[in-house]
């Protein structure tokens, strides 16, 4: 079944712990042991979320030596908060309509209290 970019992306992204691996290497590249750290699980694991990663696009792996060290890439981090964008617009609009009905709600109570007050 062929997926596309951004469903692979957002695939990738969907675990906590290549995401926790995406934040490490936005502080600066690093190799399998460094980001296999602080984690509980074992470096083949980690091996295969990088891989994950890799296969999104978000990080590129290169070789110097024995180590293979891990880069973040930014471009498709980059498609996915483009897509993410039209739906923040969405809901921000749909917040300030909510926002504005219960203001309209709460001056109502406060004018339906006021005239209660008043005829007591």
């Amino acid at each position: 079944m062929a997926t596309d970019r951004l469903s692979t992306i957002f695939a990738a992204l969907a675990d906590p712990t290549r995401r926790a691996i995406l934040a490490r290497l936005a502080e600066g590249d690093a190799t399998v042991l460094e980001l296999a750290e602080p984690f509980p699980i074992s470096l083949p694991a980690i091996s295969r979320h990088l891989k994950v990663l890799e296969h999104a696009g978000l990080i590129t792996r290169s070789r110097s030596a024995q180590w293979v060290s891990s880069s973040l890439e930014a471009g498709p981090l980059r498609e996915a908060t483009a897509w993410m964008e039209h739906y923040r617009q969405f809901w921000d609009t749909s917040f300030d309509r909510l926002d504005a009905h219960l203001r309209r709600i709460q001056q109502a109570q406060r004018e339906s209290d006021q005239k209660d007050r008043n005829n007591d």
